[in-house]
């Protein structure tokens, strides 16, 4: 297996390097960003390296590489990135995690990420640059296009069809076979039970505060004890 470079210097390519560090096989030997970004000479004990002099000092005959961004611009800058990696002749490796459980007939495709913990059913078909973070579940017979997201205790019902870059924020929820469209952000706590359009956004309301101050509450909670 060839050493890995990894493109990004921020809290997801934090998150990444920690997994392969402790839960792979696979070194990560150096982090590359786009010139204008880089951190310094080095960043989390690793050599840093223009993404425009990647080739020069780390080149796609001798490493892999992972983009590890976030879902900025609904995944698309990291799904960029990922466009240009391939260009240059990088091949692009998944990560999944040895304790994710992942079914044995579970397709991906490449720059994946997928935790441990996650929920996923037989039957799944996933997309190139699809991110899953612990507790997320995908039912069975879904397919999940390219480049989404789903965020910690996002869950998609059995027979779910997600188009490209699509953003499922935490306890998300998508019912039975829904179709959700392709550059969609599903926010925090929402519940989408139709099938949507493209480019569709759907909000849940937060909770709104008390009445009364936390102080005042106790208060009112220890008299309704007795």
């Amino acid at each position: 297996m060839k050493p890995i470079v990894l493109f990004g210097c921020g809290k997801i390519a934090e998150v990444l390097l920690y997994f392969f560090r402790h839960h792979s096989e696979r070194e990560v030997v150096a982090c590359c960003v786009d010139r204008a970004f880089l951190p310094g000479e080095q960043w989390l004990g690793l050599p840093t390296v223009a993404f425009e002099d990647v080739v020069e000092r780390y080149p796609p005959q001798t490493h892999d590489l992972f983009v590890a961004l976030g879902y900025q611009d609904l995944n698309g800058l990291r799904a960029s990135k990922c466009a240009q990696a391939r260009a240059l002749g990088y091949v692009l490796p998944s990560f999944v995690h040895p304790e994710a459980g992942l079914p044995q007939d579970c397709v991906h495709g490449d720059n994946c990420f997928i935790m441990n913990q996650v929920l996923v059913h037989p039957c799944v078909r996933l997309g190139d640059n699809v991110f899953i973070w612990s507790g997320a579940l995908v039912g069975h017979h879904s397919t999940v296009g390219s480049n989404c997201w789903l965020t910690s205790g996002a869950k998609l019902s059995g027979s779910v069809s997600v188009g490209e870059n699509t953003f499922f924020a935490v306890n998300s929820t998508v019912g039975p076979s829904v179709q959700i469209g392709a550059g969609c952000f599903v926010g925090a706590n929402a519940l989408v039970i139709r099938s949507t359009e493209d480019n569709q956004v759907f909000v849940a309301e937060g909770s709104k505060p008390f009445r009364l101050n936390s102080q005042q509450f106790l208060r009112m909670s220890r008299i309704a004890e007795q």
